[in-house]
């Protein structure tokens, strides 16, 4: 099973890489599951039509008893991608990562994995603080490789450097380690220099180039990733070839 954590500062576009990537394994022929772990809910959106799914923190609250089963908490998306957000606590009150770490226990309970089956997990995290709730993806075993979403913007690249020092303190407890960097372009001045510079400097790869594309606007005011819009597109040949690649390297 190919499970990954994708990480990166929030607006940065990790929820599109993520969406799109999840789509690629999708029309490649795998059984994926795409698991929001952001409090704001809104990873899986363009993977259902444009339509918001109701987080399990937001259920868990309307509802004496946890449910039964997993389809009380999910919906099938484009590809038959099963999708699940965690949402987070009452705005103001608790703390966001206790949304990450209670739902992923209620997962437990329901055997999602075991029942699903899935060849393919990804969780999109928030990443501009790598502690608590928003580590349990690298930090209890969910996840076995992450890739850091980031630009060639300074905030965008401090926080990538952040999350590359976060998931290093866990390296020798066997934990997820990082595959590498998709540079998510923004078009600043001399981004892929900055960029591949910091992933050489870190020694990551640079697994991905995803364009700076209007496509990828066009078909998520459609509510659809760009893979579904115009699989044939540069941008969404570039989501393919990092699929093809994460599948050429789990089947090693």
């Amino acid at each position: 099973m190919i499970k990954i954590a994708l990480y990166g500062k929030g607006g940065i576009g990790k929820s599109t890489c993520t969406a799109n990537l999840a789509a690629a394994f999708a029309v490649l022929g795998k059984r994926v599951i795409q698991i929001g772990c952001d409090p704001k809910a809104d990873s899986t959106i363009n993977l259902l039509g444009g339509q918001p799914l109701q987080p399990v923190m937001d259920h868990l609250r309307e509802h004496d008893d946890d449910p039964d089963s997993i389809e009380q908490i999910s919906k099938i998306g484009f590809g038959n991608i099963l999708c699940i957000e965690t949402g987070g606590p009452t705005p103001g009150l608790g703390c966001a990562g206790r949304g990450i770490i209670t739902t992923f226990n209620l997962l437990e309970q329901l055997e999602l994995f075991e029942n699903y089956k899935p060849d393919v997990v990804l969780y999109d995290v928030l990443g501009d603080v790598v502690c608590g709730g928003f580590a349990a993806p690298i930090r209890e075993g969910y996840a076995e490789q992450v890739l850091i979403v980031t630009s060639g913007e300074k905030m965008a690249l401090y926080a990538a450097n952040n999350i590359n020092s976060a998931v290093k303190n866990f390296e020798d407890r066997s934990y997820a380690k990082v595959r590498g960097v998709i540079m998510n372009r923004r078009n600043v001045e001399n981004e892929e220099e900055k960029v591949c510079s910091f992933a050489e400097r870190v020694g990551l790869e640079v697994v991905a180039d995803i364009p700076r594309s209007a496509d990828i606007i066009k078909f998520e005011d459609m509510g659809k990733t760009v893979i579904e819009g115009d699989p044939e597109c540069e941008t969404s040949q570039r989501f393919f070839a990092l699929a093809r690649k994460l599948i050429e390297e789990e089947n090693l």
